[in-house]
């Protein structure tokens, strides 16, 4: 049996299935899903996140928290929590470089939140200079500062997706026809959690909302707004979206969400005004491109530094992992870079010219 079979089965039994349940089953399942099954990084796997391309992107994180950090008091004792932390790359780089910030990384208390079994398993080898705690949702983080890092977190996690049809929405779902999945329409109902979007939107228009995403933002917003920190958000998406973003991602190439369940990436671009929605107490810095936030927190002077060191294929590769970082074409204008803040807190670094 597979995850394709688990997943007719299901709706043969019960019908049309919510593309947020097709995500979670795809994402999760215990036996065949895409995230319990395997480590997807690297050029070996299906993608690459700006940690893996090079070493600078998770030192300047680790500094941005760490200036801010010491902009609030620089507290003896707080939460540095990372969502979604693939091998545990980032956070690596960012305690290495905040060594030299004195007391920072004696008095952090390092969490990850994954639900991975594979890559926590990595991420401990990863780490295994410090000490690490795994906890699986941010309800549970300790009642102290706290100074997060999401990056390409909330585009992972599932989505609904509403098309606007009168007065009322009509769902998206999947279904199923020749054994093949395919995408339908479920009857058009009223939705009272988008009626604020019957004013900016049009017959047709497709609307998607993450209403997984409310429970982290929640527990962030009453951390940071109580106790103090903050919370960086990077991820590709934009302010306000409207369209359909749904995709699939396998061995670095978009393909059909619903060809080969649980053996593809799933994914939705980020709408940064619906996290910001989400963290009410909290106050949220403008939305940065990320190679100009990259660029003001000194990739370039830092790009430069460990140039000197290096020849050849070496120097080659590292030239190339700036670029793809920060240049418009690549992942500087692609991904964004928000942060939440305490609103008696300055904006962290990276977030003004």
């Amino acid at each position: 049996m597979s995850l394709h079979d688990h997943i007719a089965a299901r709706i043969a039994a019960q019908g049309p299935m919510r593309i947020d349940e097709y995500m979670t089953t795809c994402l999760l399942h215990p036996t065949w899903g895409y995230y319990t099954t395997r480590d997807p990084l690297g050029a070996a796997g299906d993608f690459i996140t700006a940690p893996e391309i090079s070493q600078m992107f998770g030192e300047l994180i680790g500094l941005s928290l760490a200036q801010s950090w010491l902009n609030n008091g620089a507290p003896t004792r707080f939460t540095l929590a990372e969502l979604g932390p693939g091998r545990g790359t980032l956070m690596a780089d960012a305690l290495r470089a905040c060594r030299g910030v004195a007391g920072f990384v004696e008095a952090a208390e390092v969490t990850l939140v994954d639900a991975s079994p594979t890559l926590r398993d990595i991420q401990a080898q990863t780490l295994s200079d410090y000490a690490v705690s795994w906890i699986n949702d941010t309800e549970v983080l300790p009642d102290q500062p706290l100074y997060l890092i999401a990056n390409e977190f909330f585009d992972a996690l599932p989505i609904r997706q509403f098309l606007r049809d009168g007065s009322g929405w009509r769902e998206r779902q999947i279904g199923i026809e020749n054994n093949a999945l395919v995408f339908g329409l479920g009857p058009m109902q009223p939705q009272p959690a988008l009626s604020a979007r019957l004013e900016d939107s049009q017959q047709g228009d497709l609307i998607e909302v993450c209403a997984a995403a409310s429970p982290f933002l929640d527990a962030i917003n009453r951390r940071i707004s109580t106790r103090g920190g903050m919370a960086l958000i990077i991820d590709y998406g934009d302010w306000h979206l409207t369209g359909d973003t749904f995709q699939a991602i396998r061995s670095h190439e978009k393909v059909d969400p619903l060809e080969g369940p649980g053996q593809a990436d799933l994914t939705a671009h980020v709408d940064f005004e619906a996290l910001v929605q989400a963290a009410p107490d909290c106050e949220h810095t403008a939305l940065v491109p990320q190679g100009v936030f990259l660029e003001r927190l000194g990739i370039t002077r830092r790009a430069q530094a460990l140039a000197a060191k290096m020849t050849g294929a070496t120097l080659e590769n590292h030239v190339a992992a700036h670029r793809r970082l920060t240049h418009p074409s690549e992942m500087g204008n692609l991904f964004k870079v928000m942060a939440l803040h305490q609103r008696s807190s300055a904006a962290p670094a990276g977030f003004t010219p």
